[in-house]
């Protein structure tokens, strides 16, 4: 008798399968609640600037979230911070869903920071864990691995944003809130019987000081990562968004459409990128070679609109050209980061990678609030092409050392 495909994989690989779908499940949420707060409070009558204070503490708490939830992770096992994570997030979308009258620009920051605190913790385990199941010498396998797991996720956020759009049109803002806080309680208790093994476990229990990197190569791909995801959110998190609802008149159907289809096509490129860089080639310098091209596009994209050339062309076809080759950046990145971290306790390094990537993304939700309130969409553009330029400079110090 043949045996079943469940049978036949190792504890070690069925534990991180439920991971990935533990993180999965917990995406469409992430990127439900993002548009949903956003097409809420523009509707209400917020400026950008006030939309993007909200989501300060979401991005402040990914910061200090990856650099202890790492060290958390190399103590307790991936499995204990996978499940706090969605626990945290059960809460998070439980407070907004109550009373409206409560939500205050301080009350909704809060619940913002338990969403954050909870989003990162799914990430550092999930990409960590994945490091323990191939061996140190495939690092073609590795390199797809990676790709598969970071395209998924980035295309699930991407139906999670088209989710959000049309749960606020059918449910309402309360009633889209509670129908996720019960998705995710489901698949909350379903984790706490399930997930068994603690997978990641530092074989000796690290100190608290060990949380920042000493490895100047981590620390180069750290900067690059930060200036990298700031580039993206600049524009992508408040401006474009508001942009599409009040110069384009779109309502939430079309502008969760949009975000959706583009995170969902950034997720697909993002998942094949090996295909695209194969080759024996230094994936250093390949690295190099695609992030000094990216920062061209938004200077481009911006001199379009300047010059008032077809404003829906030049936006929708060319953040879909960004989204391509930022996804081959972001893929080439993350396949870095789990090569050259430390195997005994890979939480740690990984964490702190990510912990970049945080104040990548909270620098950008700052200045996509404020430079579109204050210059409008050209200039976030322009913005997005000077903190491309920073992280191609990090980039050749990183191919340098390599």
């Amino acid at each position: 008798m043949t045996p079943s495909l469940s049978s036949r994989l190792s504890p070690e690989i069925k534990q991180y399968l439920i991971i990935t779908g533990n993180y999965w499940s917990f995406t469409l949420t992430d990127g439900a609640l993002r548009m949903l707060v956003v097409l809420y409070f523009h509707q209400l009558g917020y400026s950008p600037l006030a939309i993007a204070s909200l989501f300060l503490f979401y991005e402040f708490f990914g910061v200090v979230t990856n650099l202890l939830g790492g060290w958390l992770g190399a103590r307790l096992g991936l499995n204990k911070t996978m499940n706090i994570g969605l626990f945290l997030q059960i809460v998070a979308v439980s407070m907004l869903a109550l009373d409206e009258q409560l939500l205050s620009i301080a009350y909704v920051m809060v619940a913002q920071a338990l969403s954050g605190i909870a989003k990162d913790l799914n990430k550092m385990s999930a990409k960590s864990a994945i490091k323990l199941l191939v061996p140190k010498d495939q690092d073609s396998t590795l390199y797809k691995w990676v790709a598969i797991l970071t395209g998924s996720k980035n295309a699930l956020k991407g139906v999670g944003f088209f989710l959000g759009g049309m749960l606020l049109t059918l449910l309402g803002f309360q009633g889209a809130l509670w129908f996720m806080a019960a998705m995710l309680t489901i698949t909350w208790l379903m984790s706490l019987l399930l997930l068994t093994q603690d997978l990641g476990k530092k074989k000796n229990k690290p100190k608290f000081s060990e949380l920042l990197s000493k490895s100047k190569q981590l620390n180069l791909l750290a900067a690059a990562r930060m200036c990298l995801f700031a580039s993206r959110d600049v524009w992508f998190v408040i401006a474009l968004p508001v942009f599409l609802a009040s110069t384009f008149g779109w309502d939430h159907w079309w502008v969760g459409g949009f975000m959706a289809s583009w995170v969902i096509a950034y997720g697909i490129v993002q998942a094949n990128a090996p295909k695209i860089t194969k080759g024996t080639e230094n994936r250093f310098k390949q690295a190099l070679f695609w992030v000094t091209i990216l920062s061209f596009i938004p200077a481009l994209l911006a001199l379009g609109l300047w010059l008032e050339w077809q404003p829906k062309l030049v936006i929708i076809g060319g953040l879909l050209i960004f989204g391509a080759v930022f996804a081959i950046n972001s893929s080439l990145h993350s396949f870095l980061i789990v090569k050259i971290a430390d195997s005994d306790g890979v939480s740690m390094d990984v964490g702190f990678y990510y912990m970049a990537n945080a104040m990548g993304r909270l620098i950008g939700t700052v200045l996509s609030g404020l430079v579109f309130q204050l210059y409008g969409l050209e200039s976030c553009l322009l913005v997005s092409s000077a903190m491309l330029v920073m992280a191609s400079l990090f980039t050749v110090g990183l191919s340098k050392r390599n």
